[in-house]
């Protein structure tokens, strides 16, 4: 069964997680790029970025996790958009590189996505 999906990526540090019927919290499981100092600049626009994100272990099982938690969502009875939030430290790294994925699977499962990336334009937390 195919829903309409929204994909809303932040950052803790910038404000409260949005409202959502799933929040992905990605923060104290998987390492931040922000640690490293050749990536702490980029953001997931950025291939290493994406690459680094990618290839941490947990995370595509993380991602098909949160795609059967969608399909669970969207076969209720009440129809509607399915909101799911994930969030990370500063919202550039780690939080809209797995919406993308996200998105990538749900949209090849059939699903209707759009995404939106609240604080990856925001300046990096001096932390």
């Amino acid at each position: 069964m195919s829903a309409a999906v929204e994909i809303v990526s932040f950052g803790y540090l910038h404000d409260e997680p949005p409202a959502a019927h799933l929040t992905i919290d990605l923060r104290h499981h998987f390492r931040d790029p922000h640690v490293s100092p050749e990536l702490r600049y980029m953001t997931a626009n950025d291939e290493p970025v994406r690459t680094a994100v990618l290839n941490t272990p947990g995370i595509t099982d993380l991602v098909e996790a949160t795609a059967t938690a969608v399909a669970a969502f969207a076969s209720g009875p009440s129809a509607g958009t399915v909101t799911v939030a994930d969030g990370c430290a500063g919202g550039r790294h780690r939080a809209p590189t797995f919406a993308r994925a996200l998105a990538e699977r749900l949209t090849a499962a059939g699903h209707s996505v759009t995404i939106h990336h609240r604080d990856l334009d925001k300046p990096v937390f001096q932390r």
